[in-house]
């Protein structure tokens, strides 16, 4: 079973763009890229398509950007984007479900197939969202993967749902305007590799720009591994470094026979092993 190579991408919210349609063209075209250069799967950050809200002028700037990448660019993307054998987690979008609610959505093509992943627990500054109820486990070159927005890494009782589904690799499209949080992310993160058995991915938005919900940015490009013995000779860590602005890509190869092997091998302690417990609090 080879392993993914996995392209992360920054994305500055102060890039400027003539036209919806050119917002959405740099992600096509950015993907397409890193496909052509051997990239298997691709994520972009949390937030990134509020990019679209300067050609928003309405008194309800994320009711509109919604109907604007879904209705207007979403069928593009998807056309152009459902290719066998590739895999792109577009960051996250607004998006009104039936109901009249707003979620904060990443909207996924894999191997030609349309996915979707809600955040599951909200920021203070979220408020005009409503939270995901479910956590979307899929699979991608024999690869068990499930994305986890920002905040949700950050939640113990999430990664103990996630704890039976025998994850291969966890993705982390993010938006932290701090570099505790920015800490946050990448602590919770390592640790979920840990406790979880798979390798994590952490991919950052960046840039300042006036919009209330994404006014500044910093984060990293961060791969995680499992702390095991079939891990001894990697990079546990992979952190790269602190970053406000620009354009910046990392490349990782994900290892699923040494996940597998480090999730079967009974010779050592390894969190991922242990069943759940229920304990009492006195």
């Amino acid at each position: 079973m080879s392993g993914l190579n996995l392209h992360l991408e920054t994305f500055d919210i102060r890039e400027h763009f003539v036209s919806p349609e050119a917002c959405a063209r740099h992600f096509i075209d950015a993907t397409l890229r890193a496909w052509d250069d051997s990239a298997n799967l691709v994520m972009f950050p949390e937030f990134c398509w509020m990019a679209l809200e300067r050609f928003c002028s309405g008194p309800d700037v994320l009711h509109e950007v919604a109907a604007l990448f879904w209705n207007g660019l979403w069928p593009e993307l998807s056309r152009v984007l459902s290719v066998p054998g590739k895999a792109v987690v577009l960051g996250t979008v607004p998006f009104l479900n039936g109901s009249g609610d707003l979620r904060n959505r990443a909207p996924i093509l894999s191997d030609g197939h349309e996915l979707h992943q809600d955040k599951l627990h909200l920021t203070p500054w979220e408020n005009a969202f409503a939270t995901g109820e479910t956590i979307h486990v899929w699979t991608f070159q024999q690869h068990r993967i499930a994305v986890c927005i920002c905040l949700d890494v950050e939640i113990p009782s999430l990664a103990a749902v996630l704890k039976p589904a025998g994850l291969d690799l966890l993705l982390v499209p993010s938006a932290t305007e701090t570099l505790l949080g920015v800490e946050r992310i990448g602590r919770c993160a390592s640790a979920r590799a840990v406790e979880l058995g798979c390798q994590v991915a952490v991919c950052h938005l960046l840039g300042k720009t006036s919009s209330t919900l994404v006014d500044e940015n910093v984060g990293r490009l961060s791969f995680y591994s499992l702390s095991q013995s079939a891990f001894a000779a990697t990079d546990r860590v992979d952190e790269g470094e602190l970053l406000d602005s620009g354009h910046h890509t990392r490349r990782f190869v994900t290892d699923p026979a040494a996940v597998r092997a480090a999730r079967e091998a009974d010779f050592e302690t390894n969190p991922s092993r242990v069943p759940a417990k229920t304990i009492r609090v006195e």
